[in-house]
């Protein structure tokens, strides 16, 4: 009969069921008061990972939260009584960014205990964090962002060993691949080297935790598509050479130092959240702007190239699969399919009820030295290992989008929208 670890709290009598995504074990029964104490019930599969910390979180009768990490014991709470236990901590770098918000929003929901790495800057740059954001000085936050930086390998030693994580999602990169030919050193250091210093950190530090990193489908460049984890990188761009190089770190600090990190080769992913000079916000948010007569014109590069476009909230999903999987592994997260920019706009266009011939010009000054031409992801693995499956389609992405930009722009011109002021 497996046992407690001597730092964790079970709650009290009561029935405690896993999550799929957890070992498949079967119902497994608490006995005794709240406190320290065996186990008992049938157990089908693993035991939950060593839970070595306890912090006072309480929640009422009726709650239900899913956990099962280093020092969390809780799985689905669907007892009568209430009860106490261990909360899982999460780090996120690049916590500010499309990706990091959502699944920042995401952990919270799982009941987690999220930290944030922001840089520091003379204007708010949080806003895709206004929706979880609590001031500090209110009771039972469990949201925090810490100030620091890839390139400042002290700063990150200090959060991680600070913090003791049970996982951390490196998500923060320059992740703008027409921009790192202008900027590839600067590009190298914080995409690539970046990722070093957290994987040192971590190894420095000595804790226990399990790793993510944000790898890209732009690795791949001139690969021949459908592309999967064995697929052969060829990088096209400093970003895509950055990456392959953090990639590969990332899978050498696991098998030197037996470090739990995983791989996410993600294909794209976008959302109202993208960035607006990425191409498919950038799109979106000009159709916003000419419906509302502000605009007429929209300047972009290579229509014809094609790419893998998927939903940011799915995404981030399949980022914490990844680290609840019981062993470390890379998985590629993609659609299974491919459109052009070119079909993109021209979608984005006929939603709002547009011409695009009469919007849209190309300017030169947009293509890349190196065109990735084709990037198509096959996600099996993911499917098969993870469970996981994208659910929303191109077309519902591109309306999703194009909806919000025109809320968007609506609620600035109106006055509606106010962005919330804080420390950070």
């Amino acid at each position: 009969m497996p046992k407690a670890d001597q730092g964790c709290y079970l709650p009290v009598a009561g029935v405690l069921t896993a999550t799929p995504q957890w070992h498949k074990r079967s119902t497994v029964h608490a006995k005794g008061k709240a406190g320290k104490g065996d186990v008992g019930g049938s157990d089908t599969g693993k035991w939950p990972r060593k839970c070595a910390r306890v912090v006072s979180i309480c929640r009422p009768a009726g709650h239900f939260l899913a956990w099962g990490g280093d020092r969390g014991q809780l799985l689905v709470w669907a007892g009568g009584a209430s009860y106490c236990g261990a909360m899982p901590r999460a780090l996120i770098t690049g916590v500010t960014g499309q990706d990091g918000s959502y699944l920042a929003t995401l952990l919270l929901e799982k009941g987690y205990e999220v930290h944030g790495l922001i840089r520091r800057a003379s204007s708010f740059n949080t806003q895709r964090l206004d929706a979880i954001y609590r001031d500090p000085h209110e009771s039972g936050v469990r949201f925090f962002m810490h100030y620091g930086d890839l390139s400042d390998s002290g700063s990150l030693v200090n959060l991680v060993r600070g913090l003791e994580p049970d996982e951390i999602y490196h998500l923060g990169a320059q992740s703008h691949v027409k921009v790192s030919f202008e900027i590839p050193e600067y590009t190298s250091d914080v995409t690539g080297m970046g990722t070093v210093r957290i994987l040192e950190a971590i190894r420095a530090s000595g804790v226990q935790t399990r790793f993510y990193q944000a790898s890209s489908s732009e690795m791949f460049g001139l690969s021949v598509p459908p592309q999967d984890e064995a697929t052969p990188f060829h990088p096209r761009s400093p970003y895509g050479v950055a990456k392959v190089f953090a990639h590969w770190m990332t899978i050498n600090y696991r098998e030197s130092y037996g470090l739990f990190a995983s791989n996410g080769i993600l294909f794209n992913h976008e959302s109202p959240r993208r960035g607006e000079t990425f191409v498919s916000r950038k799109i979106t948010r000009a159709v916003a702007r000419i419906k509302a007569g502000i605009q007429d014109t929209i300047y972009l590069g290579n229509l014809d190239s094609k790419r893998d476009w998927g939903y940011a909230p799915e995404y981030v999903e399949a980022m914490w699969l990844m680290l609840q999987h019981d062993t470390p592994e890379d998985f590629v997260i993609a659609s299974g399919e491919a459109h052009s920019v070119r079909e993109f706009a021209l979608r984005a266009f006929e939603h709002a009820g547009l011409d695009f011939e009469r919007h849209v010009k190309i300017d030169p000054s947009y293509y890349r030295p190196a065109e990735v031409d084709h990037l198509r992801g096959d996600p099996s693995k993911a499917f098969r290992v993870l469970g996981w499956k994208p659910r929303t389609r191109f077309d519902e992405l591109i309306e999703l989008m194009v909806d919000a930009d025109i809320k968007l722009l609506d609620d600035e011109l109106s006055g509606r929208l106010v962005s919330q002021d804080r420390d950070h």
